[in-house]
């Protein structure tokens, strides 16, 4: 199938973001942060999984609608607008993740409305902009395999073809749900983090990333975000939705650690190393 692909003309600050995880506080914050920093709505970059693991699907869809930013599908998305059982996460059978979104994904597919559902068909399954001369591509996991986890620890080796694929300088990146960035070859690898579930460091503030050519070359700064956190976790306290995701959302700390490869589960609450 061929792929879908949005083009965009772009410069100045790019704020980047992924995850939302139909978590409306943290996007209502986000929104207000962008906002603050006068970043247009146009000027802000979703990494898919607009919809996930908190209580608000509809309302954090709707929100993003009229915000104005710019998202790529994630497998989320693309499971949704394909009337699909399950999220497409790439969780292995039988495991704590696939249990709990046997609960969080019929959840969401519930609560969307149509207007939702049109605004999550429409979405694409690559954004494409030149930054200070730089290539860029948003993906989801990878150009190849949108499920796929890609980790800092992930060898370069798995990274370098798609910069040759999707003829990049630049891949920015979502799903793992753990910010970093890395850079071999002249290549750049940017993965802001989400919003809308800490990111197993013990902390419930959350991430995000600006992107920048004020010097003409990008830059790039990960940032934190406080957000009523509080909030999300009790609405996700309706005996619908995991126990133990509205837990993380307080505590910073994952439920299991299954995904991630044996450097990132050995950091588990001890902060992330940029």
């Amino acid at each position: 199938m061929d792929k879908k692909i949005e083009h965009i003309n772009i410069q100045g600050k790019v704020l980047l973001f992924g995850g939302v995880y139909s978590n409306l506080q943290a996007l209502e914050k986000l929104k207000n942060i962008a906002e603050k920093n006068n970043i247009p709505p146009e000027n802000c970059i979703c990494t898919g999984d607009i919809v996930g693991y908190c209580a608000q699907p509809e309302e954090t869809v709707q929100l993003f609608k009229l915000w104005g930013a710019k998202s790529i599908a994630g497998n989320v998305e693309i499971q949704l607008r394909e009337g699909a059982e399950d999220c497409g996460c790439d969780f292995k059978k039988g495991s704590r993740c696939d249990g709990f979104s046997q609960l969080w994904y019929p959840y969401a597919q519930s609560k969307l409305s149509k207007s939702s559902l049109d605004f999550i068909k429409e979405l694409p399954d690559h954004i494409r902009f030149t930054h200070a001369g730089k290539k860029t591509t948003v993906v989801h996991g990878s150009w190849f395999n949108i499920s796929e986890f890609i980790f800092k620890s992930t060898p370069w080796k798995v990274k370098q073809p798609n910069f040759e694929a999707s003829n990049s300088d630049i891949i920015i990146a979502g799903h793992c749900g753990l910010p970093f960035h890395q850079t071999e070859n002249k290549k750049t690898w940017i993965n802001p983090g989400v919003i809308g579930m800490p990111a197993n460091d013990g902390n419930p503030q959350v991430w995000y990333a600006i992107l920048d050519d004020t010097d003409g070359k990008p830059s790039i700064t990960h940032r934190t975000m406080d957000y009523n956190h509080k909030l999300t976790s009790n609405l996700m306290r309706n005996g619908l939705l995991p126990e133990e995701y509205a837990r993380t959302i307080i505590t910073g700390i994952w439920d299991n650690t299954e995904i991630l490869p044996p450097v990132e589960s050995g950091l588990q609450g001890f902060g992330v190393q940029l």
